[in-house]
């Protein structure tokens, strides 16, 4: 009995380090959104250059995700993750201290690497240290880290940001990621279990399998199509909306609860009939999205469809996670990883895709027009998730 009550208090404190570094990922990963008008201004870019960001990040993750699990597969678990913060410090610290905007980009594709092989081991970690009972819960519990982030992260991120610089936001994060590695350091055993053998073989297989193609491509389109307003959503809410640049941070965390919230009940609805509920979620961001493009400039009714895009944002997300695993158990069962890695950088293309097209639908055609563009990505994944479906049932 004392044994498992030791072993239950050794995985709570394993968990509480994982939270922590997940904490410092997610801030990462979005904080640019909240900085872009900071690097603009200080660095004498476009805000579209400066969006250059959060897709570049994004790119790095893509492929940070199957390359670096595949070369780094046979690590010991502790040794990569303490040297994945390591990595993780560094981006940031790049970025702090970038003399020139190249230099930023080169910290956000560093940070991106170590973001791209944590999302890849930190689950199996979570998993391997409960019993298998609790595994799904313990995986939960390390993903809060990233929904925290989401909430207080970024606009704590942002606010650190307008009341000094936007360099101190990255330091901020680098230090949460000296938290995150003196944490796993000190709470994550060392004997896990070692990594699986996997192959760039395995990536190919995965890749051939028609279905898993589609459902990555529905990933992309589907989740990208938010971001290409989400990556411009400071800009839009202080030039079109007229907030005050701290009413924008107190707008940044009552977003970030909407995600949380969305979040949380697309996962239970995507228990059952996934693709059918997938749909719905595509269907009503779209119009959601479109919505927008005719409220951009109301501060009241612009804000309140902008809260509602952060409720269908990350709905998606547990649904699609959970149906490329599904799908690889069934058609290609030994690369069942190297599917779970290759829908994160699914998501990333799509965020990279999404910036992208903001930043040249921005640039050409005003903030205004962003919206609409992304309301046509979402509508394309309603469309292959359709097709998704009837395949499956034929």
């Amino acid at each position: 009995m004392e044994h498992v009550q030791r072993k239950s208090n050794h995985a709570a404190f394993t968990l509480m380090a994982l939270a922590i570094s997940a904490f410092g990922i997610g801030s990462t990963e979005f904080i640019s959104v909240g900085l872009l008008p900071l690097i603009s201004s200080d660095m004498g870019i476009s805000i579209s250059t400066a969006g250059l960001t959060v897709s570049i990040y994004a790119l790095g993750v893509t492929i940070g995700a199957p390359v670096f699990t595949t070369l780094t597969a046979r690590l010991n678990r502790k040794k990569l993750l303490l040297l994945v913060m390591l990595t993780f410090i560094i981006g940031n610290l790049l970025a702090a201290f970038a003399p020139v905007f190249g230099i930023l980009l080169v910290g956000r594709i560093v940070s991106a690497f170590a973001h791209g092989v944590f999302m890849s081991i930190a689950s199996v970690i979570a998993a391997d240290v409960v019993s298998p009972s609790k595994r799904a819960s313990a995986i939960a519990v390390m993903f809060t880290g990233l929904t925290v982030a989401t909430v207080t992260g970024v606009p704590l991120g942002t606010f650190i940001g307008q009341i000094s610089n936007w360099r101190v936001s990255f330091l901020f994060i680098a230090l949460i990621g000296v938290i995150a590695l003196i944490s796993n350091w000190l709470l994550v055993p060392k004997d896990l279990n070692q990594g699986e053998k996997t192959s760039f073989s395995g990536m190919i297989r995965v890749l051939k399998n028609g279905k898993i193609l589609l459902i990555l491509l529905v990933t992309a389109l589907g989740y990208g199509g938010t971001f290409v307003i989400y990556t411009y959503l400071s800009p839009l809410l202080e030039t079109k909306m007229g907030y005050s640049a701290h009413a924008i941070v107190i707008i940044l965390i009552v977003y970030g609860l909407m995600v949380a919230f969305g979040n949380t009940i697309g996962g239970h609805l995507s228990n059952q009939n996934t693709l059918k509920r997938l749909s719905y979620m595509f269907l009503f961001q779209s119009i959601i999205l479109f919505l927008l493009y005719f409220t951009s400039t109301s501060p009241i009714l612009g804000l309140a469809t902008v809260l509602l895009m952060g409720f269908f944002a990350f709905m998606n997300v547990p649904g699609l996670q959970f149906y490329v695993v599904k799908l690889a158990e069934e058609n290609v069962p030994d690369a069942v990883s190297m599917a779970s890695a290759l829908n994160i950088s699914a998501f990333n293309i799509g965020i990279a895709a999404g910036a992208f097209l903001g930043g040249v639908i921005t640039e050409g055609m005003g903030l205004t027009a962003a919206p609409l563009f992304g309301g046509l990505m979402v509508l394309l994944a309603v469309f292959f998730t359709w097709l998704l479906k009837r395949i499956q049932t034929h």
